[in-house]
């Protein structure tokens, strides 16, 4: 992955977050992550409505987004940042605990990247983590320029 690429992590649950990165982390991957909590607040973040310190300029992302997220789920933050202009082009990562073919080929239908089904064993899921943090070492990333608020829609 480019240098300069930052991992963000759209996680509602502590324990699965702090696994994440760990498990990144155990496998290599130097980049720095950022932790989103929910729906809202990551596409707040993206649109630079938020708490989105990075100004701007060029940016790499790529967002491993969990569907179950309050206020607003990873499906209608996919849906809204495929419809984007300049967002369709972060690389997007479901996660979820479902492996369900109808949520899978939604997911793919609207635009992510990757489906990771998160095993719900806690040695498994933290050894698919780090199989991830592999990947995710090696793989290059678009660059996207954020100026003012994007213009995300919200609602």
């Amino acid at each position: 992955m480019n240098p300069d690429t930052i991992v963000l992590i759209a996680e509602d649950d502590d324990g699965h977050a702090a696994l994440i990165e760990k498990n990144l982390r155990r496998a290599g991957m130097a980049r720095p992550c950022h932790r989103l909590r929910d729906g809202q607040e990551t596409l707040e973040f993206l649109s630079g409505s938020g708490q989105n310190q990075w100004g701007k300029g060029w940016y790499r992302y790529l967002l491993l987004l969990d569907i179950n997220l309050p206020r607003i789920n990873g499906i209608e933050v996919l849906r809204r940042m495929k419809k984007h202009e300049v967002l369709k082009q972060v690389p997007v990562l479901m996660l979820s605990t479902t492996d369900d073919p109808k949520e899978v080929e939604t997911c793919h239908s609207l635009g992510c990247n990757f489906y990771l089904t998160k095993p719900t064993e806690p040695d498994a899921f933290a050894q698919v983590i780090a199989r991830l943090g592999s990947f995710l070492d090696v793989v290059t990333v678009p660059g996207i320029r954020l100026g003012p608020p994007s213009g995300i829609s919200l609602n």
